[in-house]
């Protein structure tokens, strides 16, 4: 059928999926079919149901999109373009190419509109629950009668593979648990993943009966190019306030591709230069021309004249909303800026060793939480069922929940998608530094979560507790070891492991200071000495990640450095108090986040280790990998290469060699290899 007998909405369907076939082959890297498949939806969606404006993408009242089947990411890609986000054709025809704004799955603060990054399946669809949660509490806490300002969707996609991963069910539960009516989904349906149809591992179950069960409003649309249909099942998932929806679209991957539809080599490959011809043969479009878009289509899609009326309709509500409730929109600007309410850095506690001799880290936190809650009203967060464990609540601030948006959530013991759902909240907006909490090992089933929000640079807290093999008999499965190493991996985290509770005020106001990634803290819940300061370094030292803690020799050289972090400092410290009792001039470093020392300038660094000083010897209850960076080939390691033991918590330790004696008998046999090398 020629283009100019076609209408405008089909035109504009075909450029869609013209653009995805051309894009996908050029690269010869790529996912087409799903794109081609849903084509339609995108359309129905970007042009007649979402709320944004092209010409400011970060408007706080918009609708977000979420493309958590983010392996079609070209599909976001094209309706971007087409509706006038400032996403050039020149980028799609660099799709997946080297600095573009194309990449392969969609990036968080690289591409304009895209919402967040997607693409570790299971994970965007959480994300959007984590959102329709921040407006759902943002809507509360700002809204008044008449003053409404608050009041946007979460639309999203999702695919077979992001239903059959684990953290997608964690997280849709919580969603139909809290009722998050402005949250709508559709799931494409097409039957066929990479490794072939989805009767190999998919087809026993019924999805749509499995989220009604979860308390979802579900419907189905039988033909993925019914625009009516499409339309009519917006138009009801819209009404329904009190469930969130899924929208279950029969699709046919590649269509209208005549030898790739319905087969899984068109979910992640390209279609091929015969196939990308033929297609657009059916179609009616010249094969010889790529990277077509008639002018009507993008007169038709574009959304920024609507996109800024809405805008300005908003602004002035949201301006009358300003000018009748001026103290609320003081909080306003500060939530939305990332920032707390002056004051909150003096109203972090001190803790006097004369007062209280020992104190869990855990428990320390629990204070710095108590003495912050004020200055951060829009701190949300919880515990994947360990708030009794954790002590990460805010007294008297409300439970999240069906009726009721308060700022403590009850996640259950759904650690996968708390992690996920954490990140919805920090790339909401308006929530500062939202947080997640359970034991230390259990950010393993976080770690996907973890990583994006390292990736994505995201302004979260993560605060993992019952941090060492010193937690005790609860044994190996709840004792980590491997842990403080893995999370240290990760680019653009900070790990910080306080010694102290004095630390723990300080390794908070590091968190809750961090604009560029998130912060994870390891805290105790064995008691730890609380230090007496005014014999030791200032706990301030936390924020430059390493500081002498105690010199034997004063400012002099020292014969031996012990380097410790978390439970483990006191340790050192009382074997460096003995080592001096022998002659041995000890110098004690807290380092509680390698990364934060990584920062230093090298002068600060070679302060607190001095590179003269090779005897060097690390203390800390996990694996010795990667503490030959600070001890160098010269120095050792007083680690655990093997996994806890279920017993009281001294004794495991004592047992394992986490104790003054042992840290002196490992530091006197260092000398002594030292002595008879030199």
């Amino acid at each position: 059928m020629p283009k100019d007998t076609k209408t405008i909405e089909q035109l504009s369907i075909e450029t869609i999926r013209t653009l995805a076939m051309d894009a996908v082959q050029q690269a010869n890297a790529g996912h087409p079919g799903t794109a081609m498949a849903l084509a339609p939806v995108a359309y129905v969606v970007y042009r007649d149901f979402l709320r944004a404006n092209p010409s400011n993408p970060d408007w706080p009242d918009r609708d977000r999109f979420v493309l958590s089947a983010g392996h079609a990411c070209i599909l976001q890609y094209a309706a971007l373009n087409l509706t006038g986000y400032n996403l050039a054709l020149e980028e799609l025809k660099r799709f997946r190419q080297w600095e573009s704004l194309t990449p392969g799955h969609p990036e968080h603060f690289l591409t304009p509109g895209i919402e967040t990054t997607t693409g570790p399946l299971g994970q965007g669809i959480s994300n959007a629950v984590g959102m329709a949660m921040a407006e759902k509490f943002l809507g509360q806490r700002y809204n008044r009668p008449g003053h409404t300002v608050i009041d946007h969707r979460v639309y999203g996609i999702a695919s077979d593979g992001d239903l059959m991963e684990g953290v997608s069910q964690e997280a849709a539960s919580l969603a139909g648990a809290f009722g998050l009516g402005k949250l709508i989904f559709f799931y494409d349906d097409n039957r066929i993943t990479i490794d072939g149809t989805t009767a190999l591992s998919f087809d026993t179950e019924d999805k749509g009966k499995r989220f009604e069960a979860y308390g979802w409003h579900v419907q189905h649309v039988a033909d993925a190019n019914d625009l009516a249909a499409i339309r009519r099942a917006l138009t009801n998932a819209q009404k329904d306030d009190e469930r969130p929806s899924l929208i279950i679209v029969r699709s046919h991957i590649a269509y209208p591709a005549p030898h790739a539809q319905d087969t899984a080599k068109a979910h992640g490959a390209p279609l091929g230069e015969n196939e990308v011809r033929a297609t657009k043969e059916i179609m009616g479009w010249d094969p010889n021309e790529h990277f077509i878009v008639p002018d009507e289509v993008y007169e038709h899609m574009n959304l920024v004249e609507k996109g800024q009326e809405l805008e300005d309709e908003w602004q002035r509500r949201w301006e009358a909303w300003r000018n009748m409730y001026p103290d609320t929109a003081e909080d306003w600007d500060r939530a939305f800026a990332g920032e707390l309410k002056p004051g909150w850095v003096e109203a972090l506690p001190e803790f006097d060793p004369a007062e209280k001799d020992k104190l869990a880290t855990r428990a320390a936190g629990a204070k710095v939480m108590d003495a912050i809650k004020s200055y951060a009203p829009t701190m949300v967060g919880g515990a994947a069922d360990l708030v009794e464990s954790t002590k990460t609540n805010f007294d008297g601030a409300g439970v999240f929940a069906h009726d009721f948006a308060g700022r403590n959530i009850p996640f259950g013991v759904r650690e996968h998608a708390m992690g996920a759902i954490v990140n919805g909240l920090g790339v909401h907006g308006g929530i500062v530094k939202p947080y997640g909490s359970t034991f230390l090992i259990f950010s393993d089933y976080m770690r996907p979560a973890v990583r994006l929000s390292a990736l994505m640079g995201l302004p979260v807290v993560w605060a993992w507790t019952h941090d060492s093999v010193g937690l005790g008999e609860d044994g190996p499965t709840h004792q980590p070891v491997e842990h403080y190493m893995a999370l240290r991996a990760i680019p653009n985290f900070w790990f910080i492991r306080p010694a102290d509770a004095n630390e723990t005020s300080y390794a908070w106001k590091v968190a809750l200071e961090r604009r560029g990634g998130p912060v994870g803290m390891a805290l105790s819940r064995q008691d730890l000495p609380v230090l007496d300061r005014s014999e030791l370094g200032p706990a301030s030292g936390v924020e430059r990640g390493a500081y002498v803690l105690w010199d034997g020799n004063g400012n002099g050289t020292p014969d031996l450095l012990l380097i410790a972090t978390g439970s483990e400092v006191w340790v050192a410290l009382e074997a460096a108090k003995r080592l001096q009792d022998e002659g041995i001039t000890t110098r004690v470093v807290s380092m509680p986040c390698w990364e934060l020392f990584e920062e230093q300038p090298v002068e600060y660094r070679d302060s607190v280790l001095p590179p003269e000083v090779e005897t060097r010897l690390s203390v800390e209850a996990g694996v010795g990998l990667g503490w030959w960076k600070w001890v160098g080939s010269e120095g050792d390691v007083v680690s655990l290469e093997r996994f806890g033991a279920s017993a009281p918590g001294t004794t495991v330790l004592e047992k394992l060699g986490f104790t003054p004696e042992n840290v002196v008998t490992r530091a006197q046999a260092l000398l002594r290899k030292r002595q008879r090398v030199g």
